[in-house]
């Protein structure tokens, strides 16, 4: 069950079905600093901030998640299962009005699992739930085939490749980037 949440905002709680989503909180420094450093190698090759994230950038992260969330540009979640930090998504405003983009990252001990998708799955929910949304895409360079067999499972369509300005960001990267998108599902009385 979703906490109470403020109009037009997300529910701070998400629960689904291994994992458990909740809003970042600055008092979320030492776990999350622990399994940023845990899962180093396996973020560089995809995400730039990656290579030199320390204590100061990650407790910027979680004051700045803070402030995105109150003026409602971003929601920002840790991934629980167990009560133990895995990893991070958020639904981000990104994309234009009506729409939502979706951005995560796992720890590699809790990968192949279902948990990302489990996660992926909870926030789409969440976003659909949202008053005027009716697309949500995820966005991933195309050499990144683990980010893109979430949307794939969960029923998203691609609808775009191009090259990213500047080439790639990260040393994994080929500078494809690959949009997936997915509508909101029509209900009966609507």
């Amino acid at each position: 069950m979703p906490t109470p949440c403020r109009r037009g905002q997300p529910a701070e709680t998400l629960r689904g079905c291994q994992v458990e989503l909740r809003r970042w909180r600055v008092s979320d420094l030492k776990p999350l600093s622990r399994a940023i450093a845990e899962s180093r190698d396996h973020l560089i090759p995809w995400m730039p901030w990656a290579a030199d994230q320390d204590r100061e950038r990650t407790a910027a992260f979680l004051e700045r998640s803070g402030r995105e969330w109150d003026q409602g540009e971003a929601y920002g979640y840790a991934i629980t299962t167990a009560g133990t930090v895995v990893g991070s998504c958020g639904l981000m405003r990104r994309i234009g009005p009506g729409g939502l983009d979706i951005g995560y990252w796992f720890h590699p001990a809790w990968t192949g699992r279902g948990l990302a998708t489990m996660a992926v799955a909870t926030l789409v929910r969440q976003g659909f739930a949202l008053p005027g949304i009716d697309r949500i895409e995820i966005h991933h360079d195309e050499a990144n085939r683990a980010s893109g067999a979430i949307p794939r499972r969960l029923g998203f369509t691609e609808v775009a490749r191009h090259q990213v300005p500047g080439g790639p960001t990260a040393p994994g990267e080929v500078g494809i980037d690959v949009i997936w998108r997915a509508h909101r599902p029509v209900t009966a009385g609507r």
